[in-house]
């Protein structure tokens, strides 16, 4: 009995020590949590800053341009003004210099802490992360140290979560099929219900008025047919594009944004930043979907007539921005039965980005996005 009390007594300490170690690692893990959500908001608040700079220096930049074309007239006719006129000029144009220095030192100033942020912000993910794994690493030595491994697969995986997710896919391909089957239905289905129609009506054509005028009912019918094929090649485009397995993003982007100019009349402009690679195949999908469902959504429900795609390809983060002149909304206000930004962000929190929407009513639409450019699992290097 000794011997089994003795075992009881290291258990207890062994579980003692776990249990103290564990409280540490979450509280590590909320620590971080609550920087990350403290620095996200700054990140935030940050963005907007540097937009209001941006905006204050084309101003100012403005106003500076006409100091000095100002001071450079009263050089020029130095005896035409007096020593007031004169100085006023030169004042007027060295305070614009100044003021411009000084928001461009800013907004330097605050670029760099945005940089900062968000290398922070990525290591405290990871400290989450590796706080997280830790603590359900532990959660399993305690069960097997009690014996109930009953709660092992209780950790592991968990019954709800795995029937809510099953939920959401299940949801979401109904969702894809329903697009689909109403893409098809309004569009190729009803072509091709109108060509019976018309091939029916080829021949009364044929009998009633001869040759030449069913020719004509021909060369419609024609054209028909090909905008029917027309409609199902992009709708085959719009479930996958071959190009993006092929050639990878940017050249997709490329395509697709110039297809959408000519498509829907209205004008995109494409710049993209930093150098051109691939990235995985997820991560790639994922992007091309978000920018295609903003682009989409900015010319069918915001009515746009300018809309600029932005991308930045960094060695380890992808930026993009879409930015639109349509009728705007209210980020706040959740509209029944729309799922666009609810999927965008999905596919953003897939991949560990971040996305901040600024829209307001009649001030036009700018969502930005930021997604981390993970390495393959086997060229990580350990931390220690």
């Amino acid at each position: 009995m000794s011997s089994v009390r003795s075992i009881e007594v290291i258990l207890e300490k062994m579980m003692d020590m776990v249990g103290s170690s564990k409280v540490e690692i979450f509280e590590i893990g909320e620590e971080s949590r609550h920087e990350y959500q403290t620095l996200k908001k700054e990140l935030s608040q940050i963005q907007e800053k540097v937009v209001q700079l941006i905006e204050q220096s084309e101003k100012t930049e403005l106003h500076s341009r006409f100091a000095r074309n100002r001071l450079a007239e009263v050089s020029k006719h130095f005896a035409s003004y007096s020593d007031e006129e004169v100085r006023e000029a030169y004042e007027q144009a060295n305070d614009y210099q100044v003021k411009l220095a000084l928001l461009h030192q800013e907004e330097k100033q605050l670029r760099d802490r945005r940089d900062h942020i968000e290398r922070r912000l990525m290591k405290l993910g990871e400290t989450m992360e590796r706080a997280d794994h830790l603590i359900n690493q532990i959660n399993v030595v305690i069960n097997y140290l009690t014996g109930d491994l009953q709660q092992v697969s209780d950790i592991i995986a968990d019954a709800e979560e795995m029937q809510q997710f099953g939920l959401k896919i299940i949801q979401a391909q109904e969702e894809e099929r329903k697009k689909i089957s109403r893409e098809i239905h309004d569009g190729p289905a009803q072509t091709m219900a109108n060509v019976m129609l018309r091939s029916e009506l080829v021949e009364k054509v044929l009998d009633q008025d001869g040759v030449e005028k069913a020719r004509v009912e021909i060369h419609d019918l024609r054209r028909m047919v090909k905008n029917s094929l027309s409609e199902v090649r992009r709708i085959i485009y719009d479930l996958r594009p071959m190009t993006l397995d092929d050639l990878g993003l940017v050249p997709t982007l490329t395509k697709y944004l110039r297809n959408a100019e000519e498509h829907t009349g209205v004008s995109i402009t494409f710049h993209r930043l930093g150098k051109d690679q691939r990235l995985p195949s997820e991560m790639e999908v994922a992007i091309f979907r978000f920018i295609q469902e903003a682009v989409q959504n900015a010319c069918k429900h915001a009515e746009a007539t300018e809309i600029v795609v932005k991308m930045e390809m960094k060695k380890d983060i992808v930026n993009a921005v879409i930015k639109d002149d349509g009728k705007g909304f209210d980020p706040a206000v959740k509209k029944e039965g729309s799922f666009g930004l609810v999927g965008m962000k999905e596919r953003i929190n897939m991949l560990d980005g971040r996305l901040s929407i600024d829209s307001k009513p009649g001030k036009g639409t700018l969502i930005m996005v930021q997604v981390p450019v993970k390495p393959p699992a086997n060229n990580r290097v350990a931390e220690v």
